[in-house]
């Protein structure tokens, strides 16, 4: 494991600490001109989810309806009643993405496989980076907002669903994630540029409870007046 790679563990809580613990549940809301473009506007106004900390699940709720929720793995994702019984599914959950622009429209499972993955990410990390068959490297710093941010290009393993195989997470000079760069391949729409803010402790912890996700232009330019995806954390509980 790389310096950076400990320094930024430790920052957000540490391993151990993490270890202890088997699940998160966050109560969120979720707003951007993603959902609207997918013809799910308020699919998530307010909801909760929890995200499985030591394996690749997260299940959302309630999901389009009251005593709805999903079931998100990578290679399984479902929409199911409180009672665990089915009401749809799909296997490979990922090919049914296939030859998608950011304007085609989604069902339910599409929302229910990308806001399960995408949770996943973006709650576990960067605690994954130090598990089996993540990859990590430091690439140099770059300067942002008079601020000087430290840069890992992580590679995700072949069996985690996630936006694309390499991200890129930068992080200020106390450790803490302020920006998160990568391709949402699912969507065919380009790279991103994902801002986190306003980091809080939960559990030991650090959690940033403000994202906003803008495209990246020409050149890298980050495409400020477009929020594609907000996220705003309003509790989370560690288990």
């Amino acid at each position: 494991m790389s310096d950076l790679t400990a320094k930024v563990i430790e920052a957000h809580g540490g391993l151990d600490r993490y270890s202890h613990y088997e699940s998160a549940t966050v109560d969120f809301r979720s707003g951007g001109a993603l959902w609207a473009l997918k013809g799910q506007e308020g699919v998530f106004d307010r909801a909760a989810v929890r995200v499985d900390l030591q394996r690749q699940h997260a299940s959302h709720y309630p999901f389009t309806a009251s005593g709805l929720r999903t079931s998100f793995t990578a290679d399984r994702v479902a929409v199911e009643n409180d009672y665990g019984e089915v009401q749809s599914e799909r296997l490979s959950p990922r090919d049914a993405f296939a030859g998608h622009t950011l304007e085609t429209p989604w069902d339910d499972l599409h929302v229910a496989y990308f806001a399960g993955y995408a949770m996943w990410t973006y709650l576990t990390s960067p605690f994954t980076f130090g598990f089996v068959g993540f990859r990590t490297e430091e690439l140099p710093a770059v300067t942002e907002g008079g601020e000087t941010w430290n840069r890992l290009k992580v590679t995700f393993p072949e069996g985690v669903a996630t936006h694309s195989r390499e991200q890129v997470f930068y992080f200020d000079k106390d450790g803490l994630l302020r920006r998160h760069d990568y391709t949402a391949e699912v969507l065919n729409a380009g790279p991103a540029a994902h801002y986190t803010f306003d980091h809080q402790e939960f559990g030991g912890i650090m959690v940033p409870t403000r994202r906003r996700v803008h495209p990246l232009g020409e050149g890298g330019v980050v495409v400020r007046d477009i929020e594609l995806v907000t996220i705003d954390i309003d509790d989370v509980k560690f288990a």
